[in-house]
């Protein structure tokens, strides 16, 4: 593996998570290793102490036995046995005069200590010391105890056997920590590049997608982690751009049909007032009629943005607690002479309870039901009939806006909210298709929506559902 190679990988999550795995397992092995290990010291210190209290006994039963040159004689033969190296006995009176001394010689100028002997002197059963002399590699056990009215016996045994037993087993553990490290940083690396095998997935995904490969998609096991949850929120934001990237395809698309008529007209009528020897009305009338066209333009974009800002979430609204039935019935009232003027029948009828209340920008609200209402007219013959209604249930508001006009056709049915559709239909009226796509995204920018049953010939009918009003909120 080449040297950049190895730079570039420190700097992945794998390498790192790696390091933590194996920095973990070490500090816990360490942990466990010391906790064990101070463990084995009490315990090898703790029987050390056991034993020396255990001769001082049988010591004791001797002197009263057999009188004190038996024990004197006990003491050397226990000595020269064990090693005058590494143990010794002496006897001396509580007053730290020497009675008896085993063969001192390995344990240089050592004596009695007087803190020990005046700890026996107020009361004290027996004592412990630990100390380290230049004479000797490892530490030394004393104790100090009465065997009899005024007279102490004093052990000392050397801890080298304690320290050996010791020091084989960090030995041992050193060795077992080199390898359980090396398998540890094995096994964390490979757990570590199993769990990022989704992450390098979605990865390559987004680079595959950065270079146009627009339908890629990440794979979703069925584990359902933390990654396939990630890979699926993944692909669902995926889907989602995809969608809106057709729609802005087919909104430039439905944009640029609709914008070359009104520019066609104003150029052509332009056109042919230039080239043609014309009156001054005949200026004004190219006048009149390009601002009228400018001003359909206008609108179909204002229209546009003002669709892409309600579906963005981006409009700015102004919320307030807004009285439906009032504004469907304002709005009925306004579209009467229109209606008498088509010789269409316009009814409202308001709601059976008096919890007709929504949250919202009462603009926006109106522009919808506008929306709703002159499409009824415009698509109702002569004679027809437009009904407006309000009701609520269960926590909803419902806006109802039925006509007996022509209809929609199956086929056009599930794409009439899209911007610039228009059916076969409606192509003889005046409109750019815009009406119903901004009535529902204000429906949705409120948390409702709007959906419509139509039978041709007979009539179609459109229901906004809007959240009812709460103190909530």
């Amino acid at each position: 593996m080449s040297l950049k190679k190895v730079l570039r990988l420190r700097h992945t999550l794998a390498f790192q998570l790696t390091i933590w795995y194996a920095g973990m397992f070490a500090f816990s092995s360490f942990a466990a290793f010391l906790a064990f290990y101070l463990a084995a010291a009490s315990v090898t210190h703790r029987h050390t102490d056991q034993a020396l209290m255990s001769e001082v006994e049988e010591y004791s039963s001797l002197l009263s036995l057999k009188g004190i040159e038996t024990l004197k004689t006990a003491l050397m033969l226990e000595s020269e046995s064990e090693g005058a190296n590494k143990m010794f006995f002496r006897i001396v009176t509580l007053n730290n005069e020497e009675l008896f001394s085993s063969n001192m010689s390995s344990w240089g100028d050592l004596g009695t200590s007087r803190i020990a002997l005046e700890r026996l002197k107020n009361g004290a059963n027996r004592v412990f010391e630990t100390l380290i002399i230049p004479e000797h590699q490892y530490e030394i056990r004393i104790l100090y105890d009465i065997i009899s009215p005024g007279k102490v016996l004093q052990i000392g045994e050397s801890l080298e056997d304690n320290a050996r037993l010791l020091g084989v087993f960090r030995n041992i553990f050193c060795a077992i920590m080199a390898v359980l490290i090396v398998l540890g940083t094995l096994i964390g690396w490979f757990i570590a590049r199993r769990a990022l095998v989704g992450v390098e997935e979605v990865t390559r995904t987004a680079m595959d997608i950065s270079k146009g490969v627009f339908e890629r998609r990440v794979s979703v096991k069925a584990g359902g982690d933390e990654i396939d949850r990630l890979a699926t929120a993944f692909n669902v934001m995926l889907d989602r751009i995809d969608v809106l990237v057709i729609g802005m395809r087919e909104m430039a698309d439905d944009m640029a049909h609709d914008l070359r008529s009104p520019i066609t007209r104003i150029r052509g009528i332009a056109e042919m007032t230039l080239t043609t020897n014309k009156s001054m009305d005949d200026y004004r009338t190219m006048a009149a009629n390009t601002i009228e066209e400018c001003d359909r333009l206008l609108e179909m974009v204002n229209t546009v943005l003002d669709i892409s800002e309600a579906e963005a979430g981006t409009s700015k609204l102004i919320m307030e607690k807004i009285d439906i039935a009032g504004v469907v019935r304002d709005a009925c009232e306004l579209f009467q002479p229109t209606a008498a003027d088509r010789n269409v029948t316009l009814i409202f009828r308001p709601s059976d309870t008096d919890n007709s209340f929504v949250r919202g920008d009462i603009q926006q609200i109106q522009r919808m039901v506008v929306n709703l209402l002159d499409n009824a007219l415009k698509y109702t013959p002569s004679g027809g009939r437009v009904i407006a209604s309000v009701n609520s249930d269960e926590g909803q508001a419902f806006i109802s806006v039925s006509d007996t006009g022509i209809g929609i056709s199956d086929h056009d049915l599930p794409n009439i909210f899209k911007r610039f559709y228009r059916c076969d239909q409606s192509r003889s009226q005046v409109g750019i298709g815009l009406g119903l796509s901004l009535a529902r995204a204000i429906a949705k920018a409120h948390g409702g929506n709007i959906t419509a049953t139509s039978y041709p010939a007979k009539g179609s009918k459109f229901t906004v559902t809007l959240p009812q009003f709460s103190l909530s909120q």
